[in-house]
């Protein structure tokens, strides 16, 4: 069985905030569907763009199959910054997985589809909200 390490925020991401113990139970769940081993979550520090504690989980892979975010939105805004970690982590055969979203990342082409689904959300974020339409008419 792959042991994998969770990876939790203390701080709202994407404008959501989900208690830990909510992040952690959606984890452990994840892994029992997906036949992996849990290993405790690290919890990132709640300041802004602080990411020390996925940097030493990181640094662990060597000792782990691969990674266990709640959801793929904990990953750095920064395009360069995802991109690089997701390589980095493909590059030592261990994988990514993304728990809400129920998404994987052991290849190029899933890899590809996370930066798409951020493209996408960040495009969204760009367009006229529902309310502003209504007020212009």
């Amino acid at each position: 069985m792959k042991a994998v390490r969770g990876y939790i925020f203390s701080r709202p991401f994407v404008g959501e905030r989900a208690p830990q113990h909510v992040q952690n139970l959606v984890i452990r769940n994840y892994c029992e569907r997906h036949d992996l081993r849990y290993l405790l979550s690290a919890t990132e520090y709640a300041m802004p763009g602080c990411y020390l504690a996925l940097d030493q989980i990181l640094n662990e892979l060597p000792q782990l199959d691969g990674v266990v975010m709640y959801s793929l939105f904990q990953l750095p805004e920064d395009a360069d910054v995802r991109s690089r970690i997701m390589t980095s982590t493909l590059e030592q055969d261990k994988t990514l997985h993304f728990a809400v979203e129920g998404i994987k990342v052991a290849s190029i082409i899933e890899l590809e589809q996370v930066n798409t689904i951020w493209g996408v959300k960040s495009a969204l974020e760009r367009c006229a909200q529902s309310e502003d339409i209504a007020s212009s008419i």
